[in-house]
């Protein structure tokens, strides 16, 4: 076994040191790590985590890496709230589909995948001058269901919100007090999810998902939650296969 997973009890989902629960208040993080980069989505999570990095005066980047796996209005959220909180915000398109090991969604895709995203944030960050990747999983998220907690120990990701305990109910209360738009929004599955398992993920299979009466309640859902109307924008049942962003990786910055 790992030496990261020594600890862990035979069987147990593996998860890293950045991941142990109720350790660190967010605080005393901030203060001994005042300098990092946050894998951001636009959701609330994440978009707390970055506000309230900021608010403690921590020199902070935020990298969202826009993929086939994501409705248009995921980007758009992320975009408001870095216009609206002055959030130096990095975009990076990444051509998920290309990824064989994801594309044949097994049933480990959310490792593959989390494993491919930030692996793709780290080589951009470290390039950046960043050393540290934070991101917004929270105290509730359970390991048992979420085969993605593996990859973030093996990159080193930290959590600092579930290292500080706070569950989802925490976190949209925080949210609520610094008045970020994103405090109700929903927890949104990307358009894989939606894919049944063991389906060859393409363009045409998000189309699909993303025409799904599932997926279309979400988005009804984050709209009432953000105040946002439902229109082609921000619904991904307008898209077609064209519209599935398949180009090589590169980068699209936004404030710097």
């Amino acid at each position: 076994m790992s030496e990261l997973f020594a600890d862990r009890m035979p069987g147990q989902m593996e998860t890293g040191a950045g991941q142990d629960r109720g350790v660190e208040a967010l605080e005393a993080y901030f203060a001994r790590t005042p300098r990092f980069a946050v894998a951001f989505s636009g959701g609330c999570d994440s978009s707390y985590l970055v506000a309230a990095a900021l608010a403690a005066g921590c020199d902070v980047r935020a990298y969202l890496v826009r993929s086939a796996f994501q409705p248009p209005c995921e980007i758009e959220d992320g975009l408001r709230l870095a216009a609206q909180r002055g959030i130096d915000l990095v975009i990076i398109d990444a051509d998920v589909l290309s990824e064989q090991a994801i594309c044949s969604n097994p049933p480990d895709r959310c490792y593959w995948c989390k494993t491919f995203i930030f692996s793709t944030i780290l080589k951009r960050m470290r390039g950046d001058g960043y050393e540290v990747l934070v991101d917004g999983t929270n105290a509730t998220d359970d390991p048992a269901h979420r085969p993605g907690f593996r990859a973030l120990a093996e990159l080193g990701v930290v959590s600092p919100l579930r290292r500080a305990g706070m569950t989802k109910d925490d976190v949209r209360a925080a949210s609520h007090n610094l008045q970020l738009f994103t405090a109700d929004k929903p927890s949104f599955s990307c358009l894989a999810v939606h894919v049944p398992q063991g389906q060859s993920i393409t363009a045409g299979s998000l189309v699909e998902a993303a025409a799904s009466p599932e997926v279309t309640a979400r988005i009804v859902a984050r709209n009432a939650a953000v105040g946002a109307a439902l229109d082609e924008e921000c619904n991904p049942a307008f898209m077609d296969a064209g519209d599935v962003p398949t180009q090589e990786p590169r980068a699209a910055e936004g404030k710097r």
